[in-house]
């Protein structure tokens, strides 16, 4: 009797091993590298589109799942880095500054562009910003964008006061903003970006009464390539997949701008190709990845109180892979 009953035992262990065994979960498939993405409106961020749609990404990390998003602002993309939503935001380099003002872990993986910006207004009397007043209202992306601080910097030069016109910016997305100006509803400036600015210019009673480049007193990044800190950490291969795609995205413009208008022209439907081709080479644009204007947009953000701090070199918010480049 206790043999067959050690042998009942043993039998008994023997299926509850094999099942739990069996119930076991198998190891998780390796997921696909994934990588989430956000851009805004404008010639700016068309480096974004023709990675896309040559798939670039894809040629340097085959499988790679993609996630495009489409904001109306900077700070939009800000906030949803700091949610976990986004992997890589593209934006101008001043709400970038903010951000990490405020601690938000991210830096600077590359730039895309330098391209001139230029103030609007329909109203004929108006010569420059010392003509601006309490009954206007400037249309631009958003507090913080390249443009408020272009104006700012604009206003202190001219006025003496860096807040001058603060109180007159109306934050629009770039398509709301040139609809606005055109139709002289809700604005009477629009401190604008390719390729708006440059059609609105083509119609009756539009005129430039200021531009980025001589606010800020040299060149600078339009807009970069911000990536998350956990991103760049936990996926390199990703990360690093990113950055070449950029570099051919770049490339490509400079070496077939007709191409490049072509894909743009039939992706984002905002004027002809041949009014693309005339953009992308524009006087005064660069498609280039090495970032310029950091630490001169921050000593004067953080001068003007825009920022409370500033970083000691350009290299300090920006990813190893830009620090051999004659950034600044």
């Amino acid at each position: 009797m206790q043999r067959h009953l050690s042998w009942f035992l043993v039998v008994t262990l023997f299926l509850a091993l094999v099942s739990v065994a069996g119930c076991t979960p198998e190891k998780p498939a390796t997921q696909a590298p994934r990588i989430r993405l956000a851009d805004q409106f404008g010639l700016g961020y068309a480096p974004l589109t023709i990675m896309l749609e040559k798939k670039f990404l894809e040629k340097h990390l085959p499988g790679i799942q993609i996630e495009r998003k489409k904001f109306g602002s900077g700070g939009a993309v800000r906030e949803a880095v700091i949610a976990g939503d986004l992997d890589v935001g593209f934006m101008g380099i001043p709400p970038f500054l903010v951000g990490w003002d405020k601690g938000v872990d991210w830096k600077i993986a590359g730039a895309l562009d330098s391209m001139p910006l230029l103030l609007l207004t329909y109203r004929a009397d108006a010569t420059g910003i010392k003509d601006l007043g309490p009954e206007d209202k400037v249309a631009l992306p958003g507090p913080g964008s390249n443009q408020h601080i272009l104006l700012a910097m604009a206003a202190e030069k001219e006025l003496g006061d860096a807040r001058a016109l603060d109180d007159i910016i109306v934050a629009m997305p770039h398509p709301d903003a040139a609809t606005a100006l055109l139709s002289r509803q809700d604005v009477t400036c629009y401190y604008g970006a390719p390729p708006y600015q440059y059609e609105l210019l083509k119609q009756p009673g539009i005129k430039q009464i200021g531009d980025g480049f001589s606010a800020f007193g040299d060149a600078f990044s339009y807009i970069v390539a911000v990536a998350a800190g956990r991103f760049y950490r936990e996926q390199p291969q990703t990360y690093q997949a990113f950055c070449a795609a950029l570099a051919d995205s770049l490339e490509f413009i400079r070496a077939h701008p007709e191409e490049a208008a072509e894909i743009l022209a039939r992706v984002e439907k905002t004027v002809p190709a041949a009014t693309y081709r005339e953009h992308l080479t524009w006087p005064g644009t660069r498609w280039d990845i090495t970032p310029r204007g950091i630490t001169h947009y921050a000593a004067y953000m953080q001068q003007a109180g825009y920022i409370k701090k500033a970083p000691a070199s350009w290299k300090e918010v920006t990813y190893p892979n830009l620090h051999a480049l004659p950034g600044s």
